[in-house]
């Protein structure tokens, strides 16, 4: 379709692929706040789109595996990005590194970081210690700036994860809570400023 896409269409996702993660449960607060603030959201489980490591041989060889062409054009019909991301040795995941590495490969005609051009990026992470995940998304945000994704400044870390959520996955913390609310309003509203008629 030739049509342009609404800069408030929003995909979140968590770096992590373990069943009861913590940073699964806050991209799903994350997307039900951002749904909340008007925008069209789509989550999605990053088990949903298994794939082998990046290998350059492979790429040569087989071109793109199809669950990343697949995962492109999900990317391709979003301009904003809500990403939890866990910490892993004060870096984030190497499964979200592999899957934006090779959703980044160009196939084809297309332009270079056709996926994340002129994307917008909202960061969250929380953790179990004290700091909630915060140094893994200094990572994150320079290899997304890196690769042209715009990286809003607000960030939310959420420490003490294991005591954070109700059984139902929601923030227990009404001041959490707001923050999250508040920051994602804030990253919605960004974007529909940036959709010029």
């Amino acid at each position: 379709l030739n049509c342009r896409l609404k800069m408030s269409n929003i995909l979140v996702c968590a770096g992590s692929t373990r069943k009861d993660s913590f940073n699964k449960r806050l991209a799903k607060c994350a997307a039900n706040a951002a749904k909340s603030a008007g925008a069209e959201v789509t989550y999605f489980d990053l088990t949903e789109y298994p794939m082998p490591m990046y290998d350059g041989d492979l790429e040569t060889a087989e071109g793109l595996p199809e669950t990343v062409r697949k995962l492109k054009e999900i990317f391709k019909q979003h301009n904003g990005l809500i990403i939890a991301s866990p910490e892993y040795n004060s870096s984030f995941s190497g499964v979200l590194k592999n899957t934006i590495d090779w959703v980044s490969r160009q196939e084809g005609q297309e332009p270079s970081l056709a996926v994340f051009k002129n994307k917008y990026a909202l960061l969250l992470s929380a953790s179990p210690g004290a700091l909630g995940g915060l140094r893994g998304l200094v990572g994150l945000r320079s290899m997304l700036s890196n690769i042209q994704v715009t990286v809003v400044p607000d960030q939310l870390s959420i420490s003490k994860a294991h005591e954070a959520f109700n059984e139902n996955g929601e923030l227990l913390d009404a001041k959490q809570l707001q923050q999250l609310n508040t920051m994602t309003l804030n990253f919605v509203n960004v974007l529909k400023k940036l959709d010029v008629k």
